[in-house]
């Protein structure tokens, strides 16, 4: 009987931050994974939070490979495609705004 409780108690615990990392969109995770030393939950929900509302989840895909190859959005960026211009553009304020919202993180 104990073992059943003590398992259920575990389950428990484990249940809600499972599912926070299951729920965290794709920006959330590249921050957590990109090993900088300044990536935690708290800025990389806030940054998540910011892209939400300004990305759409295909721009938070693009934009999330850039945590793992940083050239990738310098070769976006120089790109004489007008979806990578038009994407640029998205990203920037992006970022604008996701500095000036999680600061402080």
């Amino acid at each position: 009987m104990k073992q059943v409780i003590y398992t259920l108690a575990f389950a428990a615990t484990l249940t809600p931050l499972l599912a926070s990392y299951a729920s965290a969109g794709p920006i959330s995770r590249a921050c957590l994974t990109s090993g900088r030393k300044a990536a935690n939950s708290s800025l990389c929900g806030c940054i998540q939070a910011v892209a939400d509302v300004a990305l759409s989840r295909r721009d938070q895909r693009q934009a999330a490979k850039f945590f793992r190859d940083p050239h990738r959005a310098q070769e976006t960026r120089q790109s004489d495609r007008a979806s990578d211009e038009a994407f640029w553009l998205r990203y920037k304020a992006f970022g604008t705004q996701a500095e000036r919202s999680c600061r402080g993180y």
